[in-house]
């Protein structure tokens, strides 16, 4: 699973899809866990990618 922001979800979705080589699940973060960061930068995430 990883958090990613607007600007990062496309490498996030390279990354699910190379690792597991399955569909990525593309999921928006609710509002409870806005406090959450990407992976990639220090910006608040807004999407879960996953591989379930």
């Amino acid at each position: 699973m990883i958090y990613s922001c607007e600007e990062h979800v496309d490498i996030a979705l390279d990354t699910v899809v190379d690792e597991t080589e399955t569909f990525p699940v593309l999921s928006k973060i609710g509002v409870d866990n806005l406090s959450t960061t990407c992976e990639y930068c220090q910006n608040s995430a807004v999407y879960i990618v996953a591989n379930k």
